[in-house]
């Protein structure tokens, strides 16, 4: 190769490595989200039976929570200016987890909706939880007092589907393979 064409390839091979560096320093192309995990916030009738739900039967750890002022819930449009507090619980330990924000107004209870079936109402129907072994899971599940739906249903592979329901009834989907 000429001495010409060897000094355009290393600068062009200088360039596309400089565009890379600082394309990885941004983290990647912009994005319209700063995550790409959402926090669900729950409404719940018995707030400590749905923690030890989540804690014990799922395996989330809570964390700190926060409380909501009444000024704050009404004038943002949470609320009609009821104060409330939440419970965090986490999924994992990277500052991306999923969290579970539980709340409860014992004060003014919501109306239940029919949850037998995820087109027995419109709305969120179900939560997934991808989990890295189906039979612990279960098995965690089963110690906290909560009985599976129905047995593991086998998806393809080694991968299964587990359905659990909490304390006021959601469905929640437990998905990952089974380990013996």
């Amino acid at each position: 190769m000429e001495k010409s064409n060897l000094v355009i390839v290393l600068a062009v091979v200088l360039i596309v490595s400089l565009f890379l560096a600082g394309y990885a320093a941004t983290g990647g192309p912009k994005s319209d989200f700063s995550r790409t995990t959402i926090d669900l916030g729950i409404v719940v009738t018995d707030v400590e039976k749905a923690a030890q739900f989540y804690k014990n039967a799922l395996g989330f750890t809570e964390v700190q929570g926060f409380d909501v002022s009444a000024q704050m819930a009404g004038d943002s449009g949470l609320t009609d200016y009821k104060p409330f507090h939440v419970r965090v619980f986490v999924l994992g330990k990277e500052p991306t987890a999923t969290k579970i924000k539980l709340m409860q107004f014992p004060d003014a209870p919501g109306k239940r909706v029919d949850n037998q079936f995820i087109n027995s109402s419109p709305g969120f129907s179900y939560l997934t939880i991808f989990v890295s072994d189906t039979t612990a899971a279960v098995e965690r599940a089963k110690k906290a007092g909560i009985v599976p739906v129905k047995q593991p249903y086998r998806l393809g592979g080694n991968m299964y589907l587990t359905l659990v329901k909490d304390p006021d009834g959601n469905i929640i989907e437990l998905v990952g393979p089974k380990k013996d």
